[in-house]
């Protein structure tokens, strides 16, 4: 739940692991364990999806959009987009076909190893 009430927050392990009580260490194991994959693969993940929604539904720049996902700049915010989806977000607004492309490859990321 922190991760998804809070995707703008600037998320580590350790950070993680401090709200919980845990050491890094046995925070990393216990959620790569119960996730199934490391804990900010899945941050990262969260937050890509919820892009991939407010680029579709919601009228924001790519600024406001990085914000609310905590990037430093709408640079920072395009170029992990593009690097985990294989797809600008620009070229996601502008074509609904490549939204729904860019979607499956966050799913498949969710059932990959």
């Amino acid at each position: 739940m922190l991760i998804h009430r809070n995707p703008d927050h600037p998320w580590t392990v350790a950070s993680l692991a401090s709200e919980v009580a845990m050491s890094r260490s046995a925070f990393a194991a216990r959620f790569t364990e119960l996730v199934g994959e490391p804990a900010m693969h899945y941050v990262a993940r969260w937050r890509m999806h919820l892009a991939l929604t407010w680029l579709n539904e919601d009228r924001v720049t790519l600024a406001e959009l990085a914000s609310r996902l905590g990037y430093q700049s709408e640079a920072a915010f395009s170029r992990a987009f593009k690097r985990f989806n294989g797809i600008s977000p620009g070229a996601v607004r502008r074509n609904g076909a490549a939204a729904s492309d860019a979607r499956a490859l966050v799913s498949a990321t969710a059932n990959s190893p």
